[in-house]
């Protein structure tokens, strides 16, 4: 992968990014101060890349053909550091027909149908699990007990992963994405989650069964329209995408509402406001924060600036989310706000395929977790909340609670 040199003195000059966070439960204190302007640009590990913190801005690049989302492309901003090698991300890494051609047949498994279709199973084992943590000792966390282990038994479910191997892939998963690891341990991670999927697939395609990996296998591998290898993509993009998110976004929704006791009343006493609350919560976490990057494959204008052909562009979501001029007040978290223009799940052709998906397993667990324990609160013990540092997902190592 070719990238453009930065001169030494002019690499000095510019701000490192990733943006420190001040406090812990807020974006950079840098975005604020860089959405009254056009984009910038900042010091990456591989060169320079545009940051682009405004809302407008970043839905701009979102639908224009000209940011390409091909991390083999040229000056691409690469963040996860997995192998170089094309199709690695499955769609979400290809642009135009290719990509749409493969989202296509992802999305028949991802429709408002199928989600609905699903809760009744999802709520089964919110109720699981919830039973499981009230018999659990006293203070328990959270992360650990319920918001990591609810959405990976979702998607192995839903992919017809055995559930005995639920554990082993939350911790590849989080090991493919961490960016404290060294890249001989994020390889190594990679290759064994391949490996399994590889057998697993072939194992549906043999013996397919009523699941998702079942289905593509026999509808679209079976007939020349998917190869194998591809399929593989996809699936891993499934397991890491789908379990990595929502169970961060879900610890830190309900840390949110601990720290509001008067929010989590008004859950309480109008169970309608779940719904919009979801919303809130995941515009104002965005917790996509580090990998939302794209490469310009022509020169273009963005916010007033000018970007060329190989600049590697950063979608700063939190920031864009937080944006005064389209959330007055982004700076808290509002259950009455119409929070529904939010881009947590990105916006145009790569809107997240999981986010009917994502949006329902939120709601079934918070209406689960304040329903069963109406004297949730963090637990007073030292170190009791623990957010995650460096990692391409903002989320929580643990939250311990008691009730």
């Amino acid at each position: 992968m070719t990238v453009t040199p930065v001169m030494p003195e002019v690499q000095e000059r510019l701000a490192a990014w990733p943006m420190p966070r001040t406090c812990p439960y807020a974006p950079p204190d840098a975005y604020a101060e860089l959405r009254r302007g056009g984009p910038v640009k900042v010091r990456i590990r591989t060169g320079e890349a545009w940051l682009i913190t405004r809302y407008d801005d970043v839905r701009a690049v979102l639908t224009d053909a000209r940011f390409s989302s091909d991390d083999t492309q040229p000056g691409f901003p690469v963040r996860i550091q997995l192998p170089p090698a094309p199709r690695v991300m499955s769609f979400t890494r290809m642009d135009g027909p290719e990509h749409g051609r493969l989202r296509r047949m992802a999305m028949t498994e991802f429709t408002a149908r199928r989600t609905r279709a699903l809760r009744p199973s999802v709520e089964l084992l919110v109720e699981r699990l919830v039973d499981e943590l009230e018999r659990g000792p006293r203070p328990a966390d959270l992360v650990a007990a319920f918001s990591v282990r609810l959405p990976s038994l979702v998607i192995a479910r839903m992919l017809g992963v055995p559930e005995a191997d639920e554990c082993d892939f939350t911790e590849l998963s989080q090991a493919v994405l961490s960016q404290d690891a060294t890249p001989e341990e994020i390889y190594a991670a990679f290759v064994e989650m391949t490996q399994y999927l590889d057998e697993l697939i072939r194992r549906k395609g043999r013996e397919p069964e009523e699941d998702l990996l079942s289905r593509l296998a026999t509808q679209y591998v079976a007939t020349g329209e998917l190869s194998h290898d591809d399929l593989v993509a996809m699936a891993r993009l499934f397991l890491v995408a789908g379990h990595e998110t929502t169970a961060h976004q879900l610890s830190l929704s309900v840390l949110s509402l601990l720290r509001e006791p008067g929010q989590l009343e008004r859950l309480r006493r109008d169970p309608d406001l779940f719904a919009p609350a979801v919303e809130e919560l995941l515009r104002y976490w965005s917790i996509t924060q580090d990998n939302q990057v794209r490469v310009a494959v022509e020169d273009a204008e963005i916010g007033g600036a000018r970007i060329a052909k190989g600049d590697g562009v950063i979608l700063a979501y939190p920031s864009a989310n937080h944006d005064e001029s389209v959330f007055p007040g982004g700076d808290r978290v509002d259950l009455d706000r119409d929070a529904s223009r939010h881009i947590a799940f990105g916006y145009g052709p790569h809107l997240c395929p999981g986010a009917s998906l994502a949006r329902m397993e939120l709601e079934v667990a918070l209406r689960a977790l304040v329903g069963r324990f109406p004297g949730l609160r963090v637990a007073d013990v030292p170190g009791a909340v623990s957010f995650r540092e460096n990692t391409i997902n903002y989320g929580l190592d643990s939250l311990l609670v008691t009730w």
